[in-house]
């Protein structure tokens, strides 16, 4: 039966499918990779890659083997964890995925503290639209995550933070300006339910549609081209903490008039949150939130 090593090599050429870069990672020349394969294929009694000019591909029986490589590498990193757990200390490696405006604009400085307290903590962070991230979650492939909307979840779900959503630009000062100016309304692609929020509001307010419209993929492109005077957008506070005083914002509200805003909301399952790493996560963000509330 192979060991774990093997098993590592073994998911790393998944990973890749290509000899030369499975032996940087590896730090093994490729001759000594191709030979430890040949071994490892002896040991299984069947040919698991098969090369050619392309690189590798994975043979039928292969398929089998490194799922079944995954599954072992997965419970073995569970256990690690596990172990880590009953240490005094907090160590092992926490995995977070993050919606992408979370990730730009709040998580660094919390990322910041928490390493500086727990430096033996390996961060494995992904960033994401927040339907990715929820399905990280239900793949278990992290601890926690955290996501913008109201998300339907049934394990551990924390509240955040809610921030005020804005029409920003360089000009205009007031919400009827909008309609009398000819330059763009800049809007980024979402998959959350923030675009239809924007449009319900434009439509509650303007009833007509905007004179002239850009879509980008980001919202920091967006932020960006309004911040430069090409046009308005709507963006959430959580963005514009570094506008300066020459952005007009101008906060959006609902038909009650009461502020439209958007949630971020903390979500995993409650034998993440056994996990010290987590605990100690979790308790680190509820620290910097109370701090930021009281500046």
């Amino acid at each position: 039966m192979s060991s774990l090593s093997e098993f590592q090599l073994l998911a790393v050429l998944a990973q890749e499918m290509n000899m030369r870069k499975a032996s940087e990672r590896l730090f093994v020349s490729q001759p000594a990779l191709s030979q430890r394969l040949q071994t490892i294929e002896k040991e299984w009694g069947t040919k698991l890659f098969i090369r050619s000019q392309k690189g590798l591909s994975l043979t039928p029986a292969g398929e089998l083997v490194i799922e079944f490589v995954n599954d072992v590498l997965k419970k073995e990193e569970k256990v690690r964890e596990t172990l880590y757990s009953l240490q005094s200390g907090v160590s092992g490696t926490l995995r977070i995925a993050v919606a992408s405006i979370v990730g730009q604009n709040w998580l660094p400085e919390v990322l910041k503290k928490y390493v500086d307290k727990y430096p033996q903590v390996k961060i494995s962070l992904m960033t994401g639209w927040s339907s990715e991230i929820l399905n990280c979650l239900y793949d278990d492939q992290v601890h926690i995550g955290i996501i913008r909307g109201t998300p339907d979840w049934k394990g551990v779900k924390i509240h955040l933070f809610q921030d005020p959503l804005y029409l920003v630009d360089r000009e205009i000062t007031q919400q009827d300006q909008v309609l009398k100016t000819d330059r763009p309304f800049i809007q980024f692609k979402s998959d959350s339910n923030y675009y239809q929020e924007i449009q319900d509001w434009w439509m509650r307010n303007f009833k007509t549609s905007p004179k002239r419209s850009v879509v980008v993929d980001q919202i920091e492109t967006c932020k960006q081209m309004a911040f430069n005077g090409i046009g308005y957008a709507i963006l959430p506070a959580i963005t514009l903490t570094k506008a300066g005083q020459s952005i007009f914002k101008i906060p959006l509200v609902d038909e009650n008039n009461l502020p439209v805003a958007r949630d971020t909301w903390l979500l995993g399952y409650e034998s993440a949150f056994q996990l010290k790493q987590v605990q100690a996560f979790v308790e680190l963000v509820k620290e910097h939130i109370s701090e930021s509330s009281d500046q």
